[in-house]
C-alpha cells in the first residue's frame, strides 16, 4: 500500500478512536483474551461526533506503519511457550482449530475422494470441458488436504501459466527489486499468520519464501507494486505450494480472480463494495436499510474480507473450504460469504436493536458470531445464496455507470474478471504438455535395485523368493491401475504395512 495505513476500527479510549495497523493484532489479542480484530477500515477522523472517511489511497502504503524494534510472536523466545499444534499448523491464535469444531472426514471417504481427484487431475482438460458441474460439486464438498495445493494450481490456471513461463520466476527471484517495496515487504513478513508454524520464526523458511514471492510480483507487475493485502494471500498459497507455484497462484488471483484489487487507488475494491451493498438489498433488505440508515459505507466493513479473501476473518477450516470454491467458481463465492455474514449479523430485529449507531454496527461486524463462521454452517449458507456470475456482471455494469456519473472515469482500468476455473480455461486453452503432472516423489522400481554378484546367486535368489510375501494389489491404486481396491480386512491380513503401500500413492 502506497501511502498512509490500512487500519482497523480501533478501540475507544475516552472520546477518541484509536486506529491500529493491519498486522498480527487479531492473533495477539486473542492470546491475551482481548476482543478479536475484524474488518479493516479506511483511515478515519472524527468531526462533530461523526466519523468521515479519508481518501481511499490511505489503504495503500505502510512504509512507516511498524515502529523500529517492534517485537513479533515469531521470535524464538516466544515460540518456546507453545506446545500444541493443530492439524493445520497453528500453535495458537483465533484460527487454531479445536478438536470439537473440526469437521473430520472418515478415512475411507477421504481415500475415495483422493482417488476421484487424482483421476480428475490426470485428465483435467476432459473433466473441465465435459464434466465441469461434477468438478464444482467436488470443490463444494472440499478438496482432500493431500491434493489441495495441486488442485488449486490447476483450478486457478497457475499450472498452465507456470509452464508457459518456464524460468521466469527464477529470473525475477534473482533480481534485487525496488528498495521502496522491499523495505515495506520486510516489515510485513512477521505479521502474516504469526501463530502458524511456517511463519513463526523471523528469517525462517516461510518468511523467506514469502519475501521471494512478494518481491517477484513487484518486479513482474511494477505498475502495481506491493499491497499489504497481497501478503496473507501469498502466505496461504505458500502453506500448500512451493514458492514458484505460489507466485503464479498469486499472479492468477491478482490478474484473473480479483483484478484491480491491489492497484493504486483501490477503485476495484470500492466498486465491488457498492456491488455488494446493492446485492444485499435483495438478500437481506433489513440489513441493507440498517446500513443505509447509519450511512455505513461498504469499505468500512468489507475491505479486508474481500482483499484477503476472508483468510484473516474466518476459522481456518472455513477459509480452506471457501478457497476451494473460490478457485473453482470465482469471485461470486467471496460475494456470497460477505452477504451471508451481513445477513446473519444484521438480518434479525434483535441484532439490529443492539446496534443503535454506526460504531456499534461496525463493532458487530468485527465480532462475528463464531457459530455462523463454522465450516458446515457457513458452507451450507453460502450454497443457498442465489447469486450467479450474470448477477454480478449486471450489477457491475450498473455500478460502473453510476461511478462515472459521480466520479468520472476510472483512473485504473483493470482487465476483465474471470469467473472461476472454467472461464480461465476457456479464455486460455491449455495444451496437454501444460497440464502434465510432474511427480514430486520418484521411487525406483523394485527390479532395478542392484544385487551383488556372488557365486551362490541361485541359492540366494531362492531364499529371497521364499521370504517375499504374496503379492497383493496396491490398496491405494491410481485410477489407471487395473486392480480394484482391497477391503480393509485384506490389508490387515497381509504382511505389508500401510506406510509401505502408500509410498508411491501420489506419483
Amino acid at each position: 500500500m502506497r501511502s498512509g495505513r490500512l487500519v482497523f476500527p480501533g478501540r475507544r479510549t475516552g472520546a477518541s478512536l484509536v486506529a491500529t495497523p493491519l498486522s498480527g493484532d487479531r492473533e495477539r489479542r486473542s492470546r491475551s483474551g482481548d476482543r478479536q480484530a475484524g474488518p479493516p477500515t479506511m483511515a478515519e477522523t472524527e468531526e462533530n461526533g461523526r466519523r468521515s472517511v479519508t481518501d481511499s489511497g490511505s489503504l495503500r502504503g505502510t512504509t512507516d506503519s511498524l515502529a523500529d524494534g517492534e517485537s513479533s510472536f515469531g521470535s524464538d523466545s516466544e515460540i518456546n511457550g507453545f506446545a500444541n499444534t493443530d492439524k493445520y499448523g497453528f500453535t495458537g491464535g483465533s484460527q487454531q482449530s479445536s478438536g470439537d469444531s473440526a469437521q473430520d472426514i472418515p478415512p475411507e471417504v477421504l481415500r475415495q475422494r483422493e482417488l476421484k481427484w487424482l483421476d480428475m487431475l490426470n485428465h483435467w482438460d476432459t473433466w473441465m470441458q465435459k464434466r465441469n458441474k461434477k468438478v464444482k460439486l467436488r470443490c463444494q464438498k472440499g478438496i482432500p488436504p493431500s491434493l489441495r495445493g495441486r488442485a488449486w494450481l490447476y483450478l486457478s490456471g497457475a499450472k498452465v501459466k507456470k509452464e508457459q513461463n518456464k524460468g521466469k520466476f527464477e529470473e525475477l527471484d534473482a533480481q534485487p527489486g525496488d528498495p521502496k517495496w522491499m523495505d515495506v515487504i520486510e516489515k510485513d513478513l512477521h505479521r502474516q499468520f504469526p501463530f502458524h508454524e511456517m511463519f513463526m520464526s523471523r528469517g525462517g523458511h516461510g518468511q523467506k519464501d514469502l519475501y521471494r514471492v512478494l518481491k517477484a510480483y513487484t518486479i513482474y507487475q511494477p505498475e502495481e507494486g506491493y499491497c499489504q493485502a497481497q501478503a496473507p494471500i501469498a502466505a496461504v498459497l505458500l502453506m500448500h505450494l512451493p514458492a514458484e507455484d505460489a507466485f503464479w497462484g498469486l499472479v492468477q488471483i491478482c490478474e484473473k480472480f480479483l483484478p484491480g484489487y491491489y492497484s493504486a487507488g483501490l477503485e476495484a475494491i470500492q466498486l465491488d463494495g457498492e456491488i455488494l451493498f446493492s446485492l444485499l438489498r435483495h438478500v437481506s433488505p433489513q440489513a441493507y436499510r440498517h446500513l443505509e440508515k447509519h450511512e455505513i459505507t461498504p469499505v468500512l466493513y468489507m475491505t479486508e474480507w474481500f482483499m484477503c479473501a476472508f483468510s484473516r476473518t474466518l476459522p481456518w477450516a472455513s477459509v480452506l473450504r471457501v478457497w476451494d470454491m473460490f478457485f473453482c467458481e470465482g469471485v461470486k463465492i467471496i460475494f456470497r460469504v460477505g452477504l451471508v455474514l451481513l445477513k446473519k449479523m444484521l438480518g434479525s430485529q434483535e441484532k439490529r436493536k443492539s446496534c443503535q449507531g454506526q460504531y456499534e454496527t461496525i463493532e458487530r461486524l468485527r465480532a462475528i458470531d463464531p457459530h455462523y463462521m463454522q465450516e458446515a454452517v457457513l458452507v451450507r449458507e453460502v450454497l443457498e445464496v442465489s447469486l450467479s456470475e450474470q448477477d454480478i456482471e449486471k450489477e457491475h455494469q450498473a455500478q460502473l455507470k453510476r461511478w462515472k456519473e459521480i466520479r468520472g472515469e476510472l483512473k485504473y482500468k483493470s482487465p476483465p474478471r474471470m469467473h472461476g476455473a472454467w472461464a480461465i480455461m476457456a479464455a486460455e486453452p491449455p495444451s496437454q504438455q501444460d497440464l502434465q503432472q510432474t511427480p514430486t516423489i520418484i521411487q525406483p522400481p523394485q527390479d532395478d535395485k542392484e544385487v551383488p554378484k556372488q557365486k551362490d546367486n541361485k541359492k540366494k535368489a531362492s531364499l529371497r523368493k521364499k521370504k517375499t510375501p504374496k503379492e497383493i494389489p496396491n490398496p491405494y491404486a491410481l485410477p489407471s491401475d487395473p486392480e480394484p481396491l482391497l477391503k480393509v480386512s485384506a490389508l490387515q491380513e497381509s504382511n505389508l504395512s500401510v506406510s509401505s503401500a502408500e509410498q508411491d500413492t501420489y506419483l
